[in-house]
């Protein structure tokens, strides 16, 4: 049975030539590791995401402030049997304006629920398009992945073989808001993260659950709370039943270090010890990115953030 390509839209107040070149403008809305050319008819470029994802991408057609498409040439994903689910699909990007307002039309034209990456592939898109695509055009500053600290050739070959542990789960926003803004909101997590949390989770040694249905139940405990700087989670007590080792966060430290930039903050925020050898790291990793890119982001620049919704 034929079913529908995965699509998402968004509308700005900008103009559609502000939006054709965030488009384009690849390293600043999807990876800041994007290698190739990103803008003229017949370009090509490569993206990557650690071991997880890598493909190669040919704009096909380039219509200026109106329409964008790529071609994926090639592809990986170390996640499904087919490794090569995105070859021959076109990602389209189509820009109307309306009223006072530009639209923004998004299609993976291929990426279809039949795929085994559907699920996460709709959740990265969704994230990269109405979150870090939108605060490109709107702001000037989008939430791509991070190029990780740089490291020699030589340093690169040996990660890659060594058998020593790959770095923990990392992502950054920056806001507009104050260093104490910044502290106040992280501190409430039923704003951000999910609405089924118990307990307090404002004060040091503070201990809280949060619950994402029957998926995901854990406990977390304050170990470090410094005002408007730092603040720690320790594990306690996880329960994730889509993976074999269900209490697989148990011992690790989830970290939010604030840090004051010109007029305004940045959050570094590390999951130390999510790191990709872990069997929920994909789905993580993802949930992670929609939280902090997403839901935080957006309590602060917007004053509500998308967390789960209470289960009644």
């Amino acid at each position: 049975m034929t079913t529908s390509d995965f699509t998402t839209a968004l509308s700005v107040d900008q103009t559609p030539e502000k939006v054709f070149n965030a488009i384009n403008n690849v390293r600043g809305w999807w990876s800041e590791e994007i290698e190739g050319g990103t803008e003229r008819l017949n370009d090509e470029f490569t993206y990557h995401y650690k071991d997880v994802h890598r493909c190669k991408m040919k704009l096909i057609e380039v219509i200026p402030n109106k329409k964008v498409v790529w071609q994926c040439l090639d592809n990986y994903f170390n996640f499904t049997k087919d490794k090569t689910e995105w070859k021959g699909t076109k990602i389209i990007f189509e820009i109307s304006k309306q009223k006072n307002k530009t639209k923004l039309h998004f299609t993976h034209l291929g990426l279809v629920p039949e795929y085994e990456c559907y699920d996460i592939c709709n959740d990265s898109w969704s994230n990269y398009i109405t979150m870090s695509l939108r605060s490109l055009i709107v702001t000037g500053e989008g939430q791509p992945n991070r190029t990780d600290t740089p490291r020699t050739e030589n340093e690169k070959i040996l990660s890659k073989h060594s058998k020593t542990k790959i770095p923990d789960y990392h992502t950054s926003i920056t806001v507009d808001a104050s260093s104490q803004e910044v502290f106040k909101s992280i501190n409430n997590v039923s704003n951000w993260w999910t609405e089924n949390l118990e307990g307090n989770s404002q004060k040091l040694n503070d201990e809280f659950s949060v619950r994402f249905d029957d998926v995901h139940v854990s406990t977390q405990k304050l170990i470090e709370v410094i005002p408007g700087k730092k603040i720690v989670w320790l594990v306690i007590d996880s329960h994730l039943n889509f993976i074999k080792d269900k209490q697989e966060w148990n011992g690790t430290k989830i970290c939010f270090d604030i840090i004051e930039k010109d007029d305004k903050t940045q959050i570094n925020f590390t999951h130390v010890g999510l790191v990709p050898e872990a069997e929920c790291y994909n789905d993580c990793a993802i949930a992670w990115g929609q939280y902090i890119k997403g839901s935080l982001f957006k309590l602060l620049a917007e004053g509500k953030g998308t967390p789960e919704l209470k289960i009644k």
